[in-house]
């Protein structure tokens, strides 16, 4: 069978630069193979409902239990970022470089289009999932494309856009990777590992003439698949070739109806043919032949994509996530807690020990044992101190949250001796610096990186106008603005303030509270305007927009509250003073008596037929 061995390889035929570029990302992979195994064994604590998934699956315990605590802390985690990320509506702002990209017209149009973008690419949704992956992982990455997605309407057969502009996608941190050893994320070359169906791909191929896909590479992709198919799975598996992750053989992979795809961003060097591409975009499919091999078109100089770790690790690009170092606290969390459990199920039904002829006997409540002269049963009780693992249990679920930055102040748990909310939210101490300063790394190093590629890939690609909406302050309602490529584009940066605004706001406000909460307070009230405190209020606690802070409104609402009540006062007045319709009639009526006159009959009385008088 070594002929068809060799008929196999030869059908492959992989390309030199595809080969030699397989070969690379298998060594970057194989280099991050620890780090994929603590990702898994991290996943399945997070997920599992019992400890049969876990690596606690090997201990002796009968009972099974998983006390979730990594899960509780991960979800606490994950609420509170994205509470500090987006503490409102005004989460962002266009700051301009010069004088002319600072005009309120240029910032009301730049934040007016990202904000209806991002709203309707789903882009808090996808800075969610990216959030978890910060968490999980200790590494989220996210790539920005220009998009144009469309569909044909089933009825008018007209094509309709239902989103065109930039938009974020995210990355699994299990299909990336790069040169962990490089001196930045930006600067090392990186492969991004995508899985398609034929059928998928196809369609791009022939459909997509922006890829630069090769047509008769792909046609002999093909080829390869349906010939591959005439020989033994036994065969095709000895062949010098790859075995594609989450494939379990080459002939499963072949017959799967899928395609691996590799996409390779950055400088390569070609061995063969001994020259240097650089900044280029080369993607090959089966790990065998180049799809395409262009230079990268991107305009910010590198590829679209971002990364950011949780905790930096010296020459490793790859970082640790808060919950890394709680596997093992975990892994004791549930060994104690069964362990507790199976002394408490051995208390109520022991280990017996049977001692001369004892009849066979079923254990439980009024059960009836037969003992010969010599026997004896006799009861093993469970060692008491395993009843006495509670407090352990505490005290290593309160190192966890504060080993995570997970303070139970950032987590809206009050302890003891705090008296108000803003106490809460205060964070001072260890775990709570932690937690604002990994949440100001994610929106520093992530967040704006991306938003600001997102304004770029729009200005490189925005050709008509485009409505995005903006909020009327004069009338209070939406309204809607026509964004030009012109309004666009102008030197300057978006900046996220959720994080910032969140950490700045809460520590003012706790100050705040503690100044005027104290003698200090009442000895420079006097000298407080309340004017500048409610403006600066209104500035951090993010009520701009509903205007309901107004210079002396107090003032000007109670004169006309006022106003109010004298014009009612009047009108009462008057009423009283005006007689009514039926004292007016009664009185025209006694004014008539008094000069003789008899008083006027009512036409319609007049008319009335007369009563006949009874017989």
């Amino acid at each position: 069978m070594a002929g068809e061995v060799a008929e196999i390889q030869g059908l492959i035929a992989q390309e030199n630069m595809a080969k030699e570029l397989a070969g690379l990302y298998n060594q970057w992979w194989i280099q991050r193979n620890s780090k994929e195994a603590e990702w898994r064994e991290l996943r399945n604590y997070l997920f599992a409902t019992d400890t049969t998934s876990t690596s606690n699956s090997s201990l002796p315990w009968k009972n099974k239990t998983t006390l979730p605590k990594l899960t509780q802390i991960r979800d606490n985690l994950h609420a509170n970022y994205m509470d500090a990320l987006f503490p409102n509506e005004d989460w962002m702002k266009w700051e301009g470089a010069t004088m002319e990209a600072s005009t309120m017209k240029k910032r009301r149009a730049i934040e007016a289009y990202m904000k209806t973008k991002l709203k309707e690419g789903g882009f808090r949704e996808t800075i969610s999932e990216l959030v978890a992956d910060y968490i999980d992982y200790g590494n989220c990455f996210g790539e920005v494309q220009y998009v144009n997605e469309s569909h044909v309407d089933p009825i008018t057969e007209e094509t309709v856009t239902t989103y065109n502009g930039p938009k974020l996608v995210r990355i699994s941190p299990f299909d990336i990777v790069f040169n962990p050893v490089s001196s930045s994320f930006a600067k090392s070359p990186k492969f991004t590992r995508y899985v398609k169906s034929v059928g998928e791909l196809k369609k791009e191929v022939e459909t997509r003439p922006d890829l630069q896909y090769k047509k008769s590479v792909f046609n002999k992709a093909l080829d390869v698949r349906k010939s591959i198919s005439m020989f033994r799975m036994e065969d095709v598996n000895k062949a010098n070739a790859f075995i594609a992750d989450g494939f379990g053989t080459l002939q499963e992979y072949y017959q799967s109806g899928m395609v691996e795809i590799l996409q390779f961003e950055g400088d390569f060097y070609d061995k063969e043919a001994d020259k240097l591409h650089e900044n280029k975009i080369i993607t090959i499919i089966d790990r065998s032949y180049v799809l395409r091999n262009i230079d990268n078109p991107s305009y910010i100089g590198h590829d679209t994509k971002h990364h950011v770790g949780w905790r930096k690790r010296p020459d490793n690009l790859y970082g640790m996530g808060p919950l890394d170092n709680l596997v093992g606290i975990q892994y004791r969390l549930d060994h104690l807690e069964n362990l507790k459990a199976d002394a408490l199920d051995l208390t109520i039904h022991p280990p017996m020990v049977l001692k001369g002829e004892v009849e066979p006997f079923e254990w439980g409540p009024e059960s009836v044992i037969q003992l010969q002269e010599d026997g004896a049963v006799d009861m093993l009780p469970p060692n008491p101190a395993a009843f006495q693992v509670n407090n352990e249990l505490a005290a290593l679920m309160n190192t966890m949250e504060e080993m995570a930055g997970a303070p139970k102040e950032a987590m809206g748990i009050r302890t003891p001796g705090e008296k108000t909310a803003f106490e809460v939210q205060s964070l001072q101490n260890a775990a709570g610096r932690i937690f604002q300063n990994k949440v100001n790394q994610f929106e520093v190093e992530f967040l704006e990186p991306i938003l600001n590629t997102m304004l770029e890939t729009a200005k490189r690609n925005l050709n008509l106008p485009e409505l995005a909406k903006v909020y009327d302050d004069d009338f209070g309602v939406q309204d809607f603005l026509s964004v030009t490529k012109e309004d666009l584009t102008s030197r300057g940066k978006i900046r996220p303030v959720g994080a910032r605004h969140y950490a700045t706001r809460a520590q003012l406000l706790q100050n705040i509270l503690g100044v005027f909460n104290s003698p200090i307070g009442q000895t420079i009230a006097p000298h407080i305007s309340p004017k500048q405190l409610a403006i600066m209020v209104e500035e951090y606690m993010g009520f701009e927009k509903y205007g309901f802070i107004k210079d002396n409104a107090a003032l000007f609402e109670a004169a006309e509250q006022e106003k109010l009540k004298m014009q009612i006062q009047q009108d009462l007045q008057a009423q009283q003073q005006e007689p009514s319709m039926e004292e007016q009639m009664v009185n025209q009526q006694v004014q008539e008596m008094e000069q003789g006159a008899a008083p006027e009959q009512d036409p319609a009385m007049e008319e009335l037929p007369e009563e006949p008088m009874p017989e």
